[in-house]
């Protein structure tokens, strides 16, 4: 049982939350990425991943990786907390790696310190953990914090064996929670290879009602532009009122 939340806009700042159909997908990866493209075009970016896991002891505090890319992207001033309020050291879902550090994490909480994050003018990145039904705390899931905050969503998929299945399950989770879902992003985590890989997008095509917003090739050596995520009108998608 969760606590299942619907939609709510009211006072909503532009934004959007990017979720995954899976762990290492490329979420952050695409976060960083639209948050760059954003100040380019001269916009205010806020990122929040409120609650990190397989986070590493740095100078006194649990810092995930996660979390300086999008400081970093975004250009936050001040501690690593303003991002991510909760890091834990074990690689495991949030619910869990709280549990095992003796914290007990609310939705409302959590809903709050994103909410932080964004003001009028801003626009507000907020990367979930794993997909829609991770657990995030003792009775919410990753699909109920998006559903407080009220921001359309992104979905990140994996071009893998494995992605019909996935995304679609992804789609139908957020579709039976009245989440709007603004556009997938399909991202090669490694190069594209096999008969799965040349046709699980255009057969994702037939089967989604969502926009397919970019496919991005794998990226090796870390190419400093991603043209298919710069073709993308990222600041539309953020602006209320939402629709996908």
């Amino acid at each position: 049982m969760t606590e299942h939340q619907g939609r709510d806009t009211t006072g909503a700042v532009p934004g959007l939350f990017i979720t995954g159909t899976d762990t290492g997908v490329g979420k952050t990866f695409v976060t960083a990425r639209v948050a760059r493209l954003l100040r380019r075009q001269g916009r205010t970016v806020g990122v929040s991943k409120p609650v990190a896991s397989g986070a590493r002891w740095i100078d006194g505090r649990w810092l995930a990786d996660d979390t300086v890319s999008l400081a970093e992207a975004a250009e936050v001033d001040g501690p690593p907390e303003r991002v991510t309020p909760w890091a834990f050291p074990d690689p495991v879902a949030p619910a869990v790696a709280a549990r095992r550090q003796g914290v007990t994490l609310t939705l409302e909480a959590i809903a709050q310190a994103v909410r932080r994050c964004g003001q009028a003018g801003t626009a507000l990145l907020v990367e979930g953990v794993g997909g829609l039904l991770c657990p995030l705390t003792e009775t919410a899931t990753v699909a109920d914090l998006a559903g407080a905050l009220g921001l359309p969503v992104i979905v990140v998929a994996r071009r893998s064996l494995g992605t019909l299945n996935h995304t679609l399950l992804t789609l139908e989770v957020a579709r039976s929670r009245g989440l709007v879902v603004a556009g997938l992003v399909v991202n090669e985590v490694e190069p594209a290879a096999g008969l799965a890989d040349a046709t699980n997008v255009d057969e994702l095509r037939r089967w989604i009602a969502v926009p397919l917003l970019a496919v991005v090739a794998h990226q090796c050596g870390g190419a400093s532009g991603v043209p298919v995520l710069e073709a993308v009108d990222w600041w539309r998608l953020c602006k209320p009122p939402f629709s996908a």
